[in-house]
């Protein structure tokens, strides 16, 4: 087997792995009673320290540098990740899981239009219609949530869904540089915007501090630090591929453990806007393959 097959193994068990890990965020988040500020604080403080923890190891005698490094840039992208992460838990505790991780879903659809907005990056007309049917489905789960009580969730889903794209658009925009320990920073800021909001930090039920610790000490900081793993051994799409297994998999522990069924729209619009994002990608993976097969082509008969 050759090295680059290896290495592609290795990336897709890598991610899958993350995906794993993450996907019962949301059982977690539904089991802690605590009110979802509290939550917010110990969510943020733990996997923020836990990550910049790792990303002192890795870094070692550079990691000073390296933070100072991501400059205005990675604050405002650490920002953002910590807005998105208070409207994301406030989500989940107000509409259904699948309704939340269905929109969260639509987060490349999100990203596609900021970076053209932004960026100035073209778009394709495969991203245009992608786009126009994952918003489509975004709005049929809000017609089925009319009435329901769960409005303010799916709001609440959407800005998640908005804000975590305009994260990566940041990062893009200084995709020169290792943004890693702007995720840590992005859950210190979560943490400390709570606390000068007044959230009393230990006002936890004794019961929940298993589930604080695993959420913020395992679940977060190892699913991410896989992530980034699988991003330097995978193309970018096949990375999102992978990554839309979530959608399934959060509401299934949830089903399993609390009984929460999803509404009839909600299975729609997720088979909606997953089953475009799907087709979306697997063009874009054989677009970039087509690509790498072209290149080492092209250096060969160019002087």
């Amino acid at each position: 087997m050759s090295e680059t097959r290896q290495q592609h193994i290795r990336g897709v068990l890598t991610t899958l792995a993350a995906v794993a890990i993450l996907s019962p965020d949301a059982l977690l988040v539904r089991l802690i009673s605590a009110d979802p500020w509290t939550l917010i604080f110990w969510r943020g403080l733990l996997s923020g320290i836990t990550i910049l923890l790792i990303c002192m190891l890795q870094m070692r005698g550079s990691f000073l540098r390296q933070v100072r490094a991501i400059g205005w840039v990675g604050l405002l992208a650490g920002l953002m990740q910590a807005v998105a992460t208070m409207f994301f838990v406030n989500s989940l505790r107000q509409t259904a899981v699948a309704n939340t991780l269905v929109i969260l879903a639509a987060v490349p659809l999100f990203s596609a239009v900021l970076s053209r907005i932004f960026l100035k990056e073209t778009i394709t007309r495969r991203t245009w219609i992608a786009v126009s049917v994952g918003f489509g489905g975004i709005a049929l789960l809000f017609a089925g949530s009319l009435g329901g009580g769960s409005l303010r969730g799916d709001l609440c889903a959407v800005i998640a869904a908005s804000l975590w794209a305009s994260y990566l658009v940041t990062i893009r925009q200084g995709r020169a540089v290792n943004m890693v320990p702007a995720l840590g920073l992005g859950g210190l800021i979560s943490a400390g915007l709570v606390w000068l909001g007044g959230v009393d930090p230990l006002a936890v039920p004794q019961g929940d501090w298993p589930y604080i610790l695993m959420l913020g000490l395992f679940v977060l900081p190892v699913a991410f630090g896989l992530i980034t793993l699988g991003t330097r051994k995978l193309p970018a799409p096949e990375v999102s591929l992978i990554m839309l297994l979530e959608t399934p998999l959060g509401p299934f522990w949830v089903w399993l453990v609390l009984g929460e069924r999803p509404a009839l729209t909600t299975l729609v619009a997720g088979v909606l806007i997953v089953g475009t994002l799907v087709v979306h990608t697997l063009l874009s993976i054989r677009a970039y393959r087509a690509t790498a097969e072209v290149l080492p082509i092209q250096a060969r008969v160019e002087p």
